[in-house]
């Protein structure tokens, strides 16, 4: 299944953060939470926000260079064309979000939990997903290299237009994963596919792959 569309927050519900610079390490307990805020431009590079919460925020064309977002808490968020090299969302929860035009490289979200989320357009590359928990998100027009999904627990993952480059598997759940859509450079791991769903031709395409990871010889 899909992720449906998250709704996007309204500019005119929320409230312009008034920093050119997210400094978390002066906040306070109290704010760590988040509520209707727009980050627009911010610029969170090696900034702490582990354990916050961000409810019915958009960040819009914020910089995310070694932020430190793990454990935080996103429902209801849009990440619009973010930018960041060294973004850690480990252990991070993502609900009813959209990420749009974003591009961002280094991504650590081992052990995170993704749900009903829309990652639409630009690119991401070494995205760490392993581990992680995924129930109803979808990919859609973008390019992801070096997609980690081993151990990844899968309830509805879908690639739409998308290209997949080195994407690795392994020792998953992924009876709700579907590749059908996508575009399969060198993937790894495809022996461990078990219950996903690949189109007639990518099976074809990646026969000689799968069996070389199963030890089949094929005779000509």
């Amino acid at each position: 299944m899909a992720a449906r569309l998250a709704r996007m927050p309204f500019d005119a519900d929320q409230t312009l953060h008034p920093d050119p610079v997210f400094a978390a390490r002066s906040m306070t307990h109290h704010d760590t939470h988040h509520d209707g805020v727009r980050f627009e431009g911010t610029d969170f590079s090696a900034a702490h926000a582990e354990s916050h919460t961000f409810l019915e925020c958009t960040l819009r064309g914020a910089s995310l260079a070694d932020v430190h977002l793990e454990g935080s808490r996103w429902s209801e968020c849009a990440w619009e064309r973010v930018q960041g090299v060294g973004v850690s969302l480990v252990e991070a929860s993502l609900a009813d979000m959209v990420l749009d035009g974003c591009r961002l490289a280094a991504v650590s979200a081992w052990g995170s939990t993704w749900r009903d989320v829309t990652v639409r357009g630009g690119k991401v590359d070494l995205l760490n997903l392993r581990g992680a928990r995924l129930k109803d998100v979808a990919f859609v027009d973008c390019v992801v290299t070096e997609l980690d999904l081993a151990e990844a627990r899968v309830d509805g993952l879908t690639f739409e237009g998308c290209t997949l480059v080195g994407p690795t598997f392994g020792r998953g759940t992924y009876a709700g994963l579907d590749l059908s859509g996508a575009t399969l450079r060198s993937p790894r791991g495809l022996a461990a596919l078990r219950g996903a769903t690949l189109s007639r031709a990518q099976v074809i395409d990646l026969a000689d792959a799968l069996a070389a990871e199963l030890g089949i010889l094929i005779a000509d």
